[in-house]
């Protein structure tokens, strides 16, 4: 629902700061809550514009203090990417302002354009939109930036991992011997590090699914150099948490079927998609959350931790 009484949605300092980029004469007429995000509070704004028309902006703040000490660098590598995305071909919203530091407004920010059509997270056209994504993926592993973005973090550890309850605890404690090793060495790309369909929008109808265009990718904060499997094995494991193990495996196969190369060697597969997998089981109930608000009731903690179980089993029965 729109609210049409924006000094009720923004605080004034915000609001002021959004008003100062807009057009001459232009003004906001209205705000909708927009959901699906994990970490910032997302608003479209619709602007009336001077011939009477209106266009959408979109406005994402972090409000969660555990959040706020990071948007600072969040929203300065996501400006950054915005900027470098501009003209390449890639759906990516259009940089409007950034204040990463809330020095002008109450909370870090930033303000972009707005993208025409939404994430879709159910299993209906699955076999349509899975080649799609690995497409789009390839087109912004192809990106050469001037500029690269920083190497790519990966933050989970062998300690850190969180064994599912009722797991298989022989594949998981192999599993967690996999991360234990070095790195494989790697050919850097320019990585989106958070590609999954809860970050891509698709322009879909309900009654001809197959007929799905993607239109926009969104969230751009976690923009990494690293592996090409990174950016693969973190689709993979959020499709096989949505949709089965399965439906992991199949993007690294359409991947790869779109032109995308991977690492040669099955122990380095392994290795970075164990890795992504590994990640999850730290955040399991923060991941499944927003696919619930979404729709997919069904995906309880304890499901996609079963899920998530079966997932890392398939993966060292075929790469292990």
């Amino acid at each position: 629902m729109t609210n049409h009484d924006e000094a009720a949605a923004l605080r004034p300092l915000t609001l002021a700061w959004v008003s100062r980029h807009l057009e001459a004469d232009e003004r906001i007429v209205g705000t909708e809550a927009l959901h699906g995000g994990s970490t910032a509070e997302m608003r479209r704004l619709t602007i009336g514009t001077r011939d009477g028309g209106t266009r959408d902006l979109v406005l994402r703040s972090f409000v969660d203090p555990l959040s706020v000490e990071h948007a600072e660098d969040w929203l300065t590598r996501e400006a950054g990417a915005l900027a470098l995305l501009t003209g390449t071909g890639v759906p990516a919203p259009g940089l409007v302002a950034a204040d990463p530091t809330a020095a002008q407004g109450e909370y870090p920010s930033l303000l972009m354009t707005h993208l025409a059509g939404r994430t879709v997270l159910g299993d209906e056209g699955l076999e349509t939109r899975v080649p799609l994504l690995a497409r789009q993926l390839v087109a912004i592993h192809a990106l050469r930036p001037a500029e690269r973005p920083r190497e790519y973090v990966a933050l989970t550890t062998a300690d850190t991992v969180v064994v599912p309850q009722g797991a298989d605890a022989a594949v998981w404690a192999a599993a967690i011997d996999v991360v234990r090793r070095p790195a494989p060495p790697y050919e850097g790309r320019f990585l989106h590090r958070d590609f999954q369909p809860g970050n891509v929008l698709f322009d879909v109808s309900p009654s001809r699914p197959a007929g799905a265009r993607i239109t926009g990718v969104v969230d751009w904060a976690a923009t990494s150099w690293g592996p090409a499997d990174l950016d693969v094995a973190h689709c993979s494991t959020n499709l096989a948490l949505l949709h089965g193990p399965a439906w992991g495996l199949r993007f690294a196969e359409a991947y790869e079927e779109a032109g995308g190369a991977l690492a040669a060697a099955a122990s380095e597969r392994l290795y970075w998609w164990v890795r992504d997998a590994l990640a999850c089981s730290e955040e399991v109930r923060h991941v499944a959350q927003p696919w619930r608000k979404a729709g997919r009731t069904e995906l309880t903690t304890r499901a996609v931790e079963q899920r998530l179980d079966a997932y890392v089993i398939a993966l060292t029965d075929a790469l292990g």
